[in-house]
């Protein structure tokens, strides 16, 4: 993550949107040495909303962690089976 004071942001504002767009970087803007604001990319503020939305709900933890477990217990299907169990809802 980038750290850049508000002159610096405000003289080359216009490049650094362009960077954050382009890299997925984040920049961290300060004011007066402190950190006061992130800019960050559209689909990594999506994603973190997104992510937030998840952690949120109280359900879907102790599943997630629940699939976790079943994975390093070698429990999971292999991308294969899945495509084949797909195919067989569709077909009539």
């Amino acid at each position: 993550m980038t750290t850049l004071s508000l002159a610096a942001v405000k003289a080359r504002f216009s490049q650094v949107i362009d960077d954050v767009a382009g890299t997925h970087e984040r920049v961290t803007v300060t004011k007066n040495g402190s950190p006061v604001a992130v800019i960050l990319a559209v689909d990594d503020y999506e994603s973190l909303m997104e992510t937030l939305g998840i952690l949120s709900d109280r359900h879907a933890v102790p599943e997630i962690r629940e699939a976790e477990q079943q994975m390093a217990q070698g429990r999971a299907y292999s991308e294969e089976q899945v495509r084949a169990a797909l195919a067989n809802r569709r077909r009539p």
